[in-house]
C-alpha cells in the first residue's frame, strides 16, 4: 500500500507556531552614550564628582583623622575616638574643614577622570562593552590624567582637616606651604596618589562595567526603570571593593600630604617605602589598614551618588543631542 504525506493537507496559513518552553535569553541592550561630545563627559564628570565629595566630605575628615592623628608616635585611634576628636575640638563645623579645597579640585579633576576614560574606553574596547580588560586600562589612564589635576589641592583639603590646623583657610595653606616647602611639596604624594588609584580604578571601573551588565541581565525587562537602581547599587560595590583592596596605599598617601603638620613625621624622601617601614616599624601591619572601614563608608555611598548622578548627567545630554539632530533633519 503505497503511503501519502498528509502533512501539506494541515497546512494553514492561519496557524502560528507553537513558541518552545524557552530556552532563550532576551538580548540585552546596553544605552550607547558614546555619541556625547568631549565637553558633555567633562561636565557630566564635573557635576558627578563635585556632588560625590560634597556629600562625603565628612567621611573623608575622619577617615584623614584615622591615618594621620598622632603619628609621631603612630597610635591607633578607632572610628568613634576620631569622630569625637575633631567634634571636640573644632565642632561640627570641623566635619567640613577643607570642603574649600574640594570644591576647587574636585569639579576639573573629575571632568579630566570621565573625558578620558570614556575616549580610552570607546579606543581600547572596540565596541565591546563587556571588555573588562579595557575598561581597567582606561580607568588607569583617567587616574593618571586626573590625579595631576586633583593632588595639589587634595593635600590642601587634607591639612585643613587635621585637629588645630595651623591654616586659615585655602589661600593661607597655599600661600604658606609655596613659600615654606616650596611648590614640590604639592605633589609630593603624587607618585604614590597614582600607584594606588590606578589599581583602584582598574578594580573600581571594571567591577562596576561587569556588575552593571550583570544587574541587567538578571532584570532586562525593567532596565530603563530602575537605571538608578542599577548604576548606584553596581557603582556602590565597585567602591567598597577598590577602597578595601587600596587602603594601605591611601595611609602612606595621607602621611605624605600631612608630613610636619600637627605632630605627623616628616619623612627624609617621598620613597613609598621608607613611609610603608615608618608605619611597620611604629604600628604594625595594622597601621596600613588604618581608616578602612570610613574609607569603605565614603566610597561606597560616594560612587553610588557619583555614578547614578554621571550617568544621569549623560543620559540629560544625550536626549539634548537627539532633539538638537531631530530639529536639523526637520
Amino acid at each position: 500500500m503505497a503511503t501519502t504525506d498528509a502533512t501539506p493537507k494541515f497546512q494553514n496559513r492561519d496557524f502560528r507556531p507553537v513558541p518552545q518552553p524557552p530556552d532563550f535569553h532576551p538580548e540585552v541592550v546596553v544605552p550607547a552614550h558614546d555619541g556625547l561630545r568631549f565637553w558633555q563627559f567633562m561636565i557630566a564628570g564635573s557635576v558627578a564628582g563635585s556632588v560625590e565629595h560634597m556629600a562625603m566630605f565628612p567621611v573623608d575628615t575622619v577617615k584623614t583623622h584615622m591615618q594621620a592623628m598622632g603619628s609621631c608616635p603612630i597610635k591607633s585611634v578607632g572610628l568613634g575616638q576620631a569622630l569625637r576628636s575633631i567634634l571636640k575640638s573644632n565642632g561640627p563645623l570641623g566635619l567640613y574643614r577643607g570642603i574649600g579645597a574640594m570644591g576647587l579640585g574636585a569639579g576639573p579633576a573629575h571632568a579630566v577622570y570621565f573625558s578620558v576614560y570614556e575616549v580610552c574606553k570607546k579606543f581600547f574596547s572596540g565596541g565591546n562593552p563587556n571588555n573588562s580588560a579595557a575598561h581597567a586600562v582606561s580607568g588607569v589612564f583617567a587616574t593618571v590624567a586626573s590625579d595631576a589635576v586633583f593632588t595639589p589641592m587634595d593635600m590642601v583639603k587634607q591639612r585643613l582637616q587635621l585637629n588645630n590646623s595651623p591654616y586659615k583657610g585655602v589661600l593661607d595653606c597655599v600661600r604658606r606651604v609655596m613659600k615654606e616647602e616650596g611648590l614640590r611639596a604639592f605633589y609630593a604624594s603624587y607618585r604614590t596618589t597614582v600607584v594606588m588609584n590606578a589599581p583602584f580604578t582598574a578594580v573600581h571601573f571594571a567591577t562596576y562595567e561587569a556588575a552593571k551588565t550583570g544587574l541587567r541581565e538578571v532584570s532586562p525587562e525593567s532596565v530603563n526603570d530602575e537605571g538608578w537602581v542599577v548604576h548606584a547599587t553596581a557603582g556602590a560595590g565597585a567602591g567598597a571593593l577598590a577602597a578595601a583592596i587600596t587602603t594601605p596605599l591611601d595611609v602612606v598617601k595621607t602621611q605624605l600630604q600631612c608630613q610636619g603638620v600637627c605632630g605627623c613625621d616628616r619623612f627624609k624622601s617621598d620613597s613609598m617605602r621608607d613611609v610603608f617601614r615608618t608605619i611597620v616599624e611604629k604600628d604594625g601591619y595594622r597601621g596600613l589598614i588604618r581608616g578602612w572601614m570610613p574609607r569603605m563608608l565614603f566610597h561606597a555611598p560616594a560612587a553610588a551618588i557619583c555614578w547614578s548622578t554621571y550617568e544621569a548627567s549623560k543620559s540629560f545630554f544625550e536626549e539634548l543631542n537627539d532633539k538638537s539632530d531631530a530639529r536639523v533633519v526637520t
